[in-house]
């Protein structure tokens, strides 16, 4: 009797029984459709690819969404540009109780967070930020000043950038921002020798 032909749609791996043959018995075919490995290999592909995606985004997202145990202490000072000269001098004073705040923002610019702090005796601000702020960018901005000759920010030191990650290699928690400054009204005495003197340094 002739043998039927297998369907075309099927791969057979053929395992033999050879102990059947002895007692006239028909051989044993086992038949595996070749699409049930594809189907297999896929399946085992993309359960590696999610579980490669979890391993890279999930500290991401957990320390996004999760206070840290450590937070980030923000350190930075508040100056009054009393020689009007654009920077720090040795006629600088700082200033108490000037307000800071610290900010941080997406891509398309909008504020994810923001939080405000206050100088002590020394010009000096102390903020703690308990997130991590990787995918965003930081600045500590200035807000006032409570002197009222001096009270107009300091064009281009009016905010400084900070980062606020732990993914970028700093050890420290103690993060340090650029000194920000408001301008006197009118120049201080003796500012102009001051400034001369710095200048003849320079050359």
């Amino acid at each position: 009797m002739p043998s039927q032909p297998l369907p075309l749609s099927v791969s057979p791996l053929f395992l033999l029984h050879l102990g059947s043959v002895h007692n006239n018995k028909p051989l044993l075919f086992t038949l595996f459709p070749s699409h049930t490995f594809a189907q297999k290999k896929h399946t085992v592909m993309a359960k590696s690819v999610l579980m490669l995606a979890l391993c890279v985004l999930l500290p991401a997202l957990i320390s996004a969404s999760r206070p840290m145990s450590r937070p980030f202490l923000l350190q930075g000072r508040v100056y009054c540009d009393t020689c009007r000269a654009g920077f720090e001098t040795s006629a600088t004073t700082y200033i108490p109780r000037a307000k800071v705040r610290v900010e941080c923002k997406n891509r398309q610019q909008k504020v994810l967070y923001s939080m405000e702090g206050m100088t002590d005796a020394t010009g000096t601000y102390h903020i703690r930020v308990n997130e991590d702020h990787g995918d965003e960018t930081c600045d500590v901005v200035l807000v006032s000043s409570p002197l009222g000759n001096c009270n107009k920010a300091d064009p281009g030191r009016d905010r400084a950038r900070v980062v606020l990650t732990s993914y970028n290699g700093i050890v420290s928690d103690t993060r340090f921002a650029n000194a920000m400054g408001f301008m006197k009204d009118e120049v201080m005495s003796g500012c102009t020798t001051l400034l001369q003197s710095l200048m003849e340094e320079e050359d």
